[in-house]
């Protein structure tokens, strides 16, 4: 399902560039680069062609291992996945998409730290690859092209004009100190919604 074939590709400037940190999103209509940087979270690019409007998200789901046979709605990494694509999907319908008309491509879910056993039991990046999949699967959102897994972070720009996604693997030292910005981002969540002021809870 991705092209991964090499392209001679040049960084837009920084100043052309809208960068997303771990538990944002951002939505656009007409052109505009999205950029993130991505460890064991994943970032869904979302676009309906037909309304030129854009967006991306970048979050991460699992703070333990969940059994592989598990499903992942019921859990609190499920309900914290489904809130953060309905938040990017209910923006792009603000400006005009229309979610029938909706297209996703998914980037991330790397493995960074733990390594996959030979147990029953998913780890983080490998239970946000499964999400991504599972809820666009869903919602009937089809998903055309899709970089997730390895062990390896990704710099990623989305063009929201011509809605091509480019990537490069970052080196492995360079990967570490994002997966702990990411751990970072992940346990101050955990700790916001154990404090609820009122609306949905999301944690336990």
């Amino acid at each position: 399902m991705t092209d991964k074939r090499a392209m001679a590709y040049t960084a837009p400037p920084l100043e052309q560039r809208i960068i997303l940190h771990p538990g944002e999103h951002r939505v656009v209509q007409g052109k505009a680069i999205l950029q993130t940087l991505l460890g064991s979270c994943v970032a869904a690019c979302l676009y309906d062609e037909k309304a030129g409007v854009a967006g991306m998200n970048h979050f991460l789901l699992a703070n333990k291992r969940y059994a592989k046979s598990m499903p992942l709605s019921v859990t609190e990494a499920g309900r914290y996945g489904i809130h953060a694509m309905e938040l990017l999907i209910n923006d792009m319908i603000k400006l005009g998409a229309e979610k029938p008309r909706i297209k996703a491509k998914a980037f991330g879910a790397g493995n960074i730290i733990e390594t996959l056993g030979s147990d029953n039991f998913e780890c983080v990046g490998d239970v946000n690859g499964r999400f991504i999949r599972e809820f666009l699967s869903t919602e009937g959102i089809d998903l055309i092209s899709a970089d997730l897994g390895g062990d390896l972070g990704r710099v990623i720009h989305f063009h929201t004009d011509t809605h091509q996604v480019f990537r490069r693997f970052i080196k492995k030292h360079e990967t570490l100190e994002i997966e702990k910005d990411e751990r970072t981002f992940w346990t101050r969540e955990i700790e916001r919604h154990e404090k609820p002021e009122g609306g949905v809870v999301f944690f336990k």
